[in-house]
């Protein structure tokens, strides 16, 4: 299974997924199925969607789970 922040991206920048699969060209249930874990990117959708967000794509995408971001906040404070 492949993890995205997609959702993630797409609502802090305030699009719907019409909005977001019109931009990147693919159908708007494309994104549906990746936010929700139904199906997985092929490279080159993965590329355009960190290059959409100017994100890396380990930002955007990984093979584990993402911490939430209350552990991600938590993390970042223990290190300082």
């Amino acid at each position: 299974m492949i993890y995205n922040r997609i959702k993630t991206l797409r609502t802090d920048r305030g699009l719907s997924r019409k909005a977001l699969a019109d931009a990147i060209g693919v159908n708007f249930q494309t994104i549906g199925y990746l936010e929700r874990g139904d199906y997985n990117p092929s490279l080159e959708l993965a590329f355009k969607l960190a290059d959409y967000f100017d994100v890396t794509v380990e930002t955007a995408f990984s093979r584990t789970p993402f911490q939430s971001l209350a552990e991600e906040l938590r993390a970042s404070r223990a290190a300082e």
